[in-house]
């Protein structure tokens, strides 16, 4: 039996739904059909793997003429399909899939668009577990990879070979929030005829649009801002549908599928998306300033002052900076860990997009498995502190990093000594 009747559903419009152009909006509604089952507002949670057929032919119906339904749980649920639909409202994309996780949706789009032989370039600023991915895994099914220096954009360029198939960086990058010029991204792709990828989870689309940018497609990781509560795991590979295509299609293969329970806690979070990310970008920014201007921090990386180097890329080609901020603080390895300790408010955790505040320590939480000279290489200091803002008023938030920051400058005896 065929998994895919020949008319997706995925393509479907969203009924009588009228065109929908503010974000806000978009968050809100896009997606969804005006009327749901039992006059329901909210997106119903359909919780059934498998669905059944009417009579033989139905089965005929969906087989052989493109009678669009839901088969099997594996291939397509109904509160999926209005959960991609809305994030490729969002995102301005033709199509989307929704993965169980943000890595899930990494690894399955290259491992979708590469063939053995092929080459793929990487920045060396892309999150670890990609890197590792790429360096590491592919070469098992005979695809090369090169790690090229994020921001030199004249190595880039002669990275390029004439077997490779896709360049693939973040922006902005974690920790250090780097920003990669789309456009000098887009120039290369272009000169070499391949394709561009980027993760685009730490800007949303509230604040970058890459695909309007001629990226070819772009990642989201669900977890962090989109759904926004530090509750679910999830997420997404958005842009054209030609290429969405391809890597839904060993989606069904791989099975890294979203739960419907999930995917409803998506949709929930999408609804104050625009809210949140607004109010964090603001209080990311006033929290940047203050830490800039405080005696025992010695730098700050943040896209939105003037001090960070790609400040002006930022400028030109994003809306907002995002909720996280990046700092080193005064006095070694053991006052960043006496700063955690004393932290009140913030929780010490590794995520970040969620209402509550998050912050964490690379060098002990992360890379706790390198050893400084690696960690050092990688620009992971002893004293680089990543902080995600959440939701709370931003004078709270000062304030727990002020009080901790003068704590942790006490000199005392302890095991950090």
């Amino acid at each position: 039996m065929k998994s895919t009747p020949k008319t997706d559903h995925h393509t479907r419009h969203a009924g009588s739904m009228p065109a929908l152009h503010g974000l806000s909006t978009r968050a809100i509604h896009a997606g969804e059909d005006r009327l749901r089952y039992a006059d329901s507002i909210t997106t119903p949670i359909v919780q059934t793997s498998t669905y059944a057929f009417k009579d033989s032919r139905e089965i005929d119906a969906y087989t052989h003429h493109g009678k669009e339904r839901f088969e099997y749980g594996r291939y397509g649920n109904p509160t999926e399909l209005v959960a991609s639909r809305r994030l490729a409202a969002l995102e301005g994309a033709e199509d989307c899939v929704v993965f169980a996780s943000g890595m899930s949706a990494v690894t399955t789009t290259i491992l979708a668009l590469v063939r053995s032989g092929d080459h793929i370039v990487i920045t060396d600023d892309a999150y670890k577990k990609t890197l590792e991915f790429c360096s590491a895994y592919l070469q098992r099914f005979g695809v090369t990879c090169t790690i090229v220096p994020f921001g030199d954009y004249a190595v880039l360029d002669r990275a390029v070979r004439k077997n490779t198939r896709f360049i693939f960086s973040e922006s902005p990058t974690n920790p250090y929030l780097n920003i990669f010029d789309l456009e000098k991204l887009q120039a290369i792709a272009k000169k070499h005829r391949v394709l561009t990828l980027i993760d685009s989870t730490f800007a949303t689309p509230y604040n970058q649009r890459p695909l309007e940018l001629g990226v070819d497609l772009v990642l989201q990781s669900g977890t962090k801002y989109l759904a926004g509560h530090n509750d679910i795991l999830a997420g997404a590979v958005l842009g054209r549908k030609a290429l969405v295509e391809e890597i839904r299609a060993l989606h069904k293969a791989m099975g890294g599928v979203i739960d419907p329970h999930c995917c409803y806690l998506l949709l929930r979070g999408l609804k104050t998306f625009v809210l949140r990310v607004r109010q964090q970008n603001e209080t990311a920014m006033r929290v940047a300033e203050y830490l800039e201007g405080h005696p025992l921090i010695q730098r700050v990386y943040y896209p939105g002052l003037k001090s960070h180097p790609h400040y002006e890329i930022a400028r030109r080609q994003m809306s907002g900076f995002g909720g996280v901020v990046t700092f080193d603080i005064k006095g070694g390895l053991a006052a960043a860990k006496r700063f955690l300790d004393h932290l009140k408010l913030c929780y010490i955790a590794p995520s970040l997009g969620g209402v509550e505040t998050l912050i964490t320590h690379p060098a002990t939480v992360t890379y706790y498995r390198d050893t400084r000279k690696e960690r050092y290489a990688l620009g992971i200091t002893d004293t680089l502190i990543r902080l995600a803002v959440g939701v709370e008023d931003p004078e709270d938030i000062m304030a727990d990093l002020d009080q901790a920051l003068r704590r942790a400058s006490r000199r005392r005896r302890g095991p950090y000594r």
